[in-house]
């Protein structure tokens, strides 16, 4: 359960976070003028003498220098050292900046130190007759005592029975939030039950980070470093994922999107649904290409997250993912193939695309990585009158896409596109295919295919709940985020991809004989 579509004290730190590092960057200082603008942001954010978050006015501005230091690149500080929140930032003061590791941190004196799994019993306990928790436990954990049912923690196994059996939902089971959101199992507690994170099975998908009630896990990002490259004078694009949807309540129109990139400094707009399309006949070429010929199944490579998932934890099925580029590569490399010079910012609802770009097979077309929540803080740090936009109607659209490409954004989307290209080749053909969506399903669904129940299929991985419109980077509640990217899909002007204005170049895109996923 994370808390997208709900304002918590959470969201509004994080928000004010890249709101006041954008202006930051908008100030255009350097050395001490800089050094001061970063000092000052957590008495901005935490005002006042007396804590009210955590009763610790000092916890609370150190958390929030952490997530400042984090929103701009810089890693966190040791809490064993001496280290001025300004370590590091005249590093980070270029517009050529990529992600150091890791990108996904624990700031650790900002964690609960939650349980990692508990089940226990609570005060709604009637101490009854039958007490068919004691009988259900198969480790006898359970005794009655005063009154009430009393769990031995030492002899608990956690299974749950008793709480499947109490009458009463007296007793629950609980886990620690981020752990529970990773699919990877990926978070365990360190030697002071703090959450730490095993980056040997991490993949960045950041779910975790927007199911910490406590703030207390963030991501890097490159507010900072796109900022100065608008202050440089370079020409950037915005390249906008479909998944946009929703996100931006008084930018409901992709007319006052485009107007409000560009006021913040962009030079041109484009949506990625394009490079979906792309994606698309490029992915159906390989499934005919190579299955059942020469593998089992095929699986779709676009969520970075699930592909990696993939690859590390089943490695010998790496094979068979996909090896089409995401549609935001193919929509990167199309547009500097049109613009050399250009530099290129992905903008879009996953933590992951970062970890994409920063491969170095991608980081020569994809200069930037925002997300949707950071770019609302940069227009917030810009100042900016949404009523006041004016929009070009000339220009009011995004792109020439298909209702397929748009449909990436949501689970079930990419395989689905892709299957129906191949039955429009080939009528008599049964495209068999299956999806999953959130790490511990596509899992499952690997564990499936590695055991042959698969084979024939194309599989569709999505790591995030819903899709791209689940991200971790997503402001909005993802069922209303569904409802209006299925209107949107509707209104596309077109529904085949190969109807594209683009298509004609995807040779041309993929002529890289280096490019690995």
């Amino acid at each position: 359960m994370s808390f997208r579509g709900i304002n918590t004290t959470v969201i509004q730190i994080r928000r004010q976070v890249f709101t006041e590092v954008a202006r930051m960057a908008y100030a255009n200082v350097k050395g001490e003028a800089a050094n001061h603008l970063m000092r000052k942001i957590p008495y901005t954010i935490i005002p006042g003498e007396e804590g009210k978050l955590r009763k610790d006015i000092f916890l609370e501005r150190a958390i929030v220098e952490e997530r400042v230091r984090l929103a701009m690149g810089l890693p966190t500080r040791r809490m064993d050292e001496h280290n001025s929140v300004v370590s590091g930032l005249e590093d980070a003061s270029i517009a050529d900046k990529y992600y150091d590791p890791p990108l996904v941190n624990v700031i650790k004196f900002a964690c609960n130190r939650c349980p990692e799994k508990l089940v226990k019993v609570s005060d709604l306990c009637q101490g009854c007759l039958a007490h068919p928790c004691m009988e259900v436990c198969p480790k006898k954990a359970i005794t009655w005592e005063s009154g009430r049912s009393i769990i031995d923690q030492e002899k608990c196994i956690k299974c749950g029975r008793c709480v499947d059996v109490c009458p009463y939902n007296a007793i629950v089971k609980t886990e620690r939030p981020c752990a529970a959101a990773c699919g990877m199992n990926a978070i365990h507690s360190d030697e002071l039950g703090r959450a730490e994170i095993d980056y040997s099975k991490c993949v960045s998908c950041g779910q975790c980070l927007v199911n910490c009630p406590f703030g207390a896990i963030a991501d890097k990002g490159q507010i900072y470093q796109l900022i100065q490259g608008f202050n440089r004078g370079d020409r950037i694009y915005a390249l906008v994922a479909p998944a946009f949807i929703n996100q931006f309540p008084g930018l409901a129109s992709t007319g006052k999107l485009k107007a409000a990139l560009k006021a913040i400094g962009f030079y041109d707009v484009v949506e990625v649904a394009i490079g979906a399309d792309l994606c698309t006949v490029d992915e159906a070429h390989d499934f005919l290409e190579e299955v059942p010929e020469k593998l089992d199944f095929m699986a779709t490579s676009c969520c970075p997250a699930w592909s990696m998932m993939a690859k590390t934890a089943f490695p010998a099925l790496a094979k068979n993912i996909s090896m089409t580029m995401t549609p935001m590569v193919f929509t990167a490399r199309m547009m500097k193939q049109k613009d050399p010079t250009a530099r290129m910012c992905f903008i879009g609802p996953c933590a992951a695309k970062k970890l994409e770009a920063s491969r170095r097979t991608v980081r020569s077309d994809v200069d930037f990585v925002l997300t949707f929540e950071e770019l609302a803080g940069i227009m917030e740090g810009k100042d900016l009158d949404i009523d006041a936009l004016e929009v070009d109607e000339n220009e009011a659209a995004l792109c020439s896409a298909s209702a397929a490409g748009r449909g990436f954004a949501q689970s079930g989307g990419v395989a689905k596109a892709v299957a129906d290209k191949i039955k429009e080749w080939h009528p008599d053909m049964d495209v068999k295919i299956a999806s999953a969506q959130g790490l511990a399903e596509c899992k499952k669904l690997l564990l499936m295919a590695k055991a042959g129940k698969y084979n024939g299929y194309l599989l569709e991985g999505m790591g995030c709940p819903g899709g791209c419109i689940g991200g971790a980077g997503t402001i909005a509640d993802p069922a209303r985020t569904a409802i209006q990217l299925n209107k949107y899909v509707k209104d596309a002007p077109f529904a085949d991809p190969e109807k594209s204005p683009y298509m004609s170049e995807i040779h041309v895109l993929k002529d890289d004989p280096n490019f690995e996923l």
